[in-house]
């Protein structure tokens, strides 16, 4: 059995890799200082930032593996899991690690933004990428927060100064993300939207639509190795329009092609894979203004069966 370490608490990680502990809701980790580190495969129930600058070690990291190379950067959040197995190798990582938990952030303008930040999903084999400068910018920042939870741990103005920080280094993150996210999607447009119009035909060639019902953007990201949220964004950035969106386009050009042929609308709505009729002809009259029964009375009777 795979030895897991549960990380529930920043403090969990601090004590094992033999960190000195700061605070009950974060922690911050400077791997340089660390005698006797050694790999942990764990599952988190808090946020953490890795600013890597030297590491020869691939992780796992949701359903694949995940490659560090200088001047890397990695976010988790809670519910996933990652890291390597411990074999009692001691490892050799240069950079820092920032983690915090839920509760740091509770009732504060961060906690309604944070699942905004899509570089906290499971999405890619590559980390954030950064510049030498950017890298310096990020470490100042984590040397930042330590300081502070050293020298002024019963300070009231502590949770905000280390929030801000917090936030300060996300919008950071946000910033390589987007770059990162531009230029890959840059090179990925015509095999993506090849990959992804072969998968929506392939759900209704393979009657998939029986078991699961409407095909979903969760399936369809998961089918091409992607998070949802990374793929919601590189089909907002490839198309202009939403993953829902382009699903919903092609349920609904499928629908015109039923209906064409001859089918009911109740037919038409079962081989689609709505639960309800209705719901099929709300949605089709929303995309199309006009009802199925209407858009049926304006083909051609040639082409439609009584």
């Amino acid at each position: 059995m795979e030895k897991i370490l549960q990380v529930n608490s920043p403090n969990d990680y601090a004590r094992y890799v033999g960190a000195e502990v700061l605070h009950d809701n974060i922690c911050v980790v400077h791997y340089d200082e660390l005698e006797h580190c050694r790999h942990a495969l764990c599952n988190y129930g808090v946020y953490g930032i890795w600013l890597v600058e030297e590491s020869p070690y691939t992780i796992s990291y949701g359903q694949g593996e995940y490659r560090f190379s200088s001047g890397s950067l990695m976010c988790v959040a809670p519910g996933q899991k990652g890291g390597v197995t411990d074999d009692g190798e001691i490892i050799h990582i240069r950079g820092w690690v920032m983690m915090f938990s839920p509760q740091l952030i509770a009732g504060t303008a961060l906690e309604k933004r944070i699942d905004d930040y899509h570089f906290f999903s499971y999405y890619d084999s590559e980390a954030l990428r950064m510049l030498p400068d950017e890298q310096r910018t990020l470490a100042m920042c984590m040397k930042m927060i330590r300081h502070e939870l050293q020298t002024h741990a019963d300070d009231p103005h502590l949770r905000n100064i280390v929030t801000t920080f917090i936030e300060l280094i996300l919008e950071y993150c946000a910033r390589f993300y987007e770059r990162q996210f531009k230029a890959e999607a840059q090179t990925a447009t015509n095999d993506l939207l090849v990959r992804f119009d072969a998968l929506l035909k392939r759900y209704y060639d393979q009657q998939l639509y029986k078991r699961y019902g409407l095909p979903t953007v969760r399936y369809c990201a998961q089918e091409l190795f992607l998070s949802p949220n990374y793929f919601g964004d590189l089909i907002r950035q490839l198309t202009g329009d939403t993953a829902t969106a382009a699903i919903r386009r092609h349920v609904m050009q499928r629908a015109q092609t039923l209906l064409a042929s001859g089918h009911t609308i109740t037919e038409t709505a079962d081989l689609l894979g709505f639960e309800y009729p209705q719901h099929f002809t709300r949605m089709f009259k929303k995309h199309f203004a006009l009802s199925p029964s209407e858009y049926r009375q304006s083909l051609s009777p040639k082409r439609i069966s009584p």
